[in-house]
């Protein structure tokens, strides 16, 4: 098993990337995370990975931490849940997100994942709960407050994807506590860029 790479990008996909290493070129599908203009072709990277054997198919997954690998791995567990729909998942929320969606039950921001509908949501929440929050709890990363939740939602709402509202609002600043205020500071995040 191919458990991790460090090699050069050759070439970037719709949906992975090529990386060399020791002369031989590994087709590695990543999230949008990684595709979204972050790597180069010429640039060194190193990825975490996992090797997806099926009967007529055998991929290659990179993630850029190890806490992504770990959520990934967790994520096919689930019946009904494939290695392109757990992918889809890191790429439309970040671990925290994802974590604290799972932990609260909060159907409504799984449901935003493409290919993810309430029959799925619920499962991944059944089948992952328990497992959640024993496996990168509250110290490994700080789990979104109930209000966090609600900007996610309204900016979403208004047609940013999860992953750039969850991407806005880690950018506000500590000491903005109001909802109202929280929201139109991810807000001004997302105009700047």
């Amino acid at each position: 098993m191919i458990a991790s790479l460090t090699g050069q990008v050759r070439a970037i996909g719709k949906d992975a990337l090529v990386v060399e290493v020791g002369g031989v070129g590994y087709r590695v599908f990543v999230g949008d995370g990684l595709l979204g203009g972050k790597v180069r072709v010429g640039q060194t990277i190193e990825l975490y990975t996992q090797m997806w054997v099926r009967e007529n198919d055998i991929a290659l997954y990179g993630f850029r931490s190890a806490e992504e690998l770990d959520l990934f791995s967790l994520l096919v567990t689930v019946s009904g849940v494939g290695p392109r729909t757990a992918l889809a998942a890191l790429s439309a929320l970040s671990p925290e997100s994802l974590r604290s969606a799972i932990l609260r039950e909060d159907l409504s921001v799984l449901t935003r994942i493409p290919g993810v509908g309430p029959k799925t949501a619920r499962r991944l929440v059944l089948d992952l709960r328990d497992r959640l929050q024993w496996i990168g709890g509250p110290e490994t990363g700080a789990v979104p407050q109930e209000q966090d939740v609600e900007v996610i939602n309204a900016l979403t709402s208004l047609g940013y994807s999860v992953a750039e509202a969850t991407a806005a609002l880690e950018a506000v600043p500590e000491d903005v506590h109001e909802l109202d205020q929280r929201i139109l500071a991810a807000l001004r995040v997302l105009g700047s860029r």
